[in-house]
């Protein structure tokens, strides 16, 4: 069977994983067969930063310089996968100083076919796959495959705006991600997520004049607060005493105007604390069938203001 390039961690446990890494003739195969596997980094090495992995007994071993393709990598990026899932590819079984049977790894070569063999081949607009695996205040960065980096800027996450893309997501949510720009020659993939949570019409369309519903306090202004009703729907209130960005509450929809991309609501009670919801209830796009989109328009047809990508251009 082919490689797969799932974010790593995505190997794990699975019956081709488990039979490859389980006997020493399993890891031979995976080295004649360039197969992609994955296992947990047992520890690193004090001064010469390798990375181990219990491969059924069978030690296994990534250098320093095999642990990432394509730029220097910093020790701390190194030391920090200690107790996480590498993914890596077999280029040697040979025998130590002592006779034991060890098992040279590459995660540098496994990324190496990832960005040759999948991400190069992605186009803008392609529905992919993703993990995320760290905030900025800027953007969050996602595990895109074999443990290559994107970036989603904060702008990219949702039509509603938010302070930082940790109240929208968690760490090491798995999730789809739209590719909204590749540099080729860097080899640096951005992503998004905000077309996949739809257009304000299909998102206004779940509410009406008259319901009272629950939102997220996003910001407060001189002239009234945002209020989310999705990740891509927000309407405005009138200003209220006491009100705390980042709480829920319960709203008054006065009226909805899709002409002018507007939602006016009243305040009637806030709260804190709710669990968080797992972001992908809100996709409007069925990721299971569609793998592109070519053309997103988010404002109406009868709206002034024109809010749109064209992927394919």
């Amino acid at each position: 069977m082919p490689n797969k390039y799932l974010p790593e961690g995505s190997l794990i446990g699975t019956p081709e994983n488990n039979e490859y890494i389980a006997s020493l003739s399993g890891l031979e195969k995976a080295k004649q067969e360039g197969k992609i596997l994955e296992g947990i980094v047992d520890k690193c090495d004090s001064q010469s930063l390798t990375l181990h992995i219990d491969l059924n007994g069978i030690d296994g071993t990534i250098s320093k310089e095999e642990c990432l393709y394509g730029a220097p990598i910093k020790d701390i990026a190194i030391i920090t996968r200690v107790g996480k899932s590498v993914c890596f590819k077999v280029m040697q079984i040979i025998k130590d100083e002592n006779g034991k049977t060890k098992a040279i790894l590459s995660r540098k070569e496994a990324q190496r076919e990832c960005m040759q063999s999948y991400l190069l081949d992605l186009t803008r607009g392609d529905i992919i796959p993703a993990k995320i695996t760290h905030f900025e205040p800027f953007g969050a960065f996602l595990d895109i495959g074999c443990g290559i980096s994107s970036l989603m800027t904060i702008d990219s996450v949702s039509v509603s705006r938010i302070d930082n893309p940790s109240q929208r997501f968690m760490q090491n949510e798995e999730l789809n991600v739209i590719v909204k720009s590749i540099d080729y020659e860097s080899g640096r993939i951005y992503v998004s997520t905000k077309e996949l949570f739809g257009t304000w019409e299909e998102n206004a369309s779940q509410f009406s004049a008259g319901q009272t519903v629950s939102g997220i306090v996003r910001s407060i202004e001189g002239y009234g607060i945002f209020v989310e009703l999705t990740p891509n729907l927000a309407g405005l209130a009138e200003l209220k005493d006491g009100v705390l960005v980042g709480q829920s509450c319960a709203v008054y929809i006065k009226s909805i105007m899709p002409e002018k991309m507007k939602i006016k609501l009243v305040i009637i009670d806030t709260y804190d604390g709710l669990p968080r919801v797992d972001t992908k209830k809100y996709y409007k796009i069925d990721t299971a069938k569609e793998k592109h989109i070519s053309y997103w328009r988010y404002s109406p047809s009868n709206c002034d203001r024109l809010v749109e990508i064209d992927f394919d251009n």
